[in-house]
């Protein structure tokens, strides 16, 4: 798999829209999961790049994350709807991201937190669901 340190800021244009945001890797991601690229998806990660989904631990590293979302993320898309982005002291920025996520049995209000690095790679997303205790425990599948 190639990672996102050989993608080049061209390569990055997106066509995806968020209100408040206008990093490309951001926007790439939420486009590229949807159309379900997930290889795509996954080099926008660092070499050691985070990867937190509800109800799992960390899955780390470019790889990893592409199969994780072969295998969870078939018939999910993501709908963001607005962002704030920030700059961290490390030069890293932070951009929190709500929206919904819907599959074939639920819709669930979302919160989306990327730590990007200095050459606009993911180094860490959190992935929340914004929902009631109940409402969580309802949507844990089974392993």
């Amino acid at each position: 798999m190639t990672s996102a340190e050989f993608i080049s800021p061209a390569q990055l244009k997106a066509e995806f829209q968020i209100q408040g945001i206008t990093e490309a890797t951001v926007l790439r991601y939420f486009e590229t999961l949807n159309a379900g690229e997930f290889e795509a998806t996954a080099a926008l990660f660092a070499v050691d790049g985070v990867m937190r989904p509800p109800f799992e631990s960390d899955i780390v590293g470019a790889d990893a994350i592409a199969t994780y979302l072969k295998q969870e993320g078939q018939g999910i898309k993501a709908y963001p709807n607005s962002g704030i982005a920030e700059t961290l002291e490390n030069a890293t920025i932070q951009i929190q991201i709500r929206g919904k996520a819907q599959t074939s049995w639920c819709s669930v209000n979302v919160l989306w937190l990327f730590i990007l690095n200095q050459q606009h790679q993911i180094l860490y997303t959190r992935i929340k669901l914004l929902a009631s205790p109940k409402e969580l425990l309802s949507l844990r599948r089974e392993k």
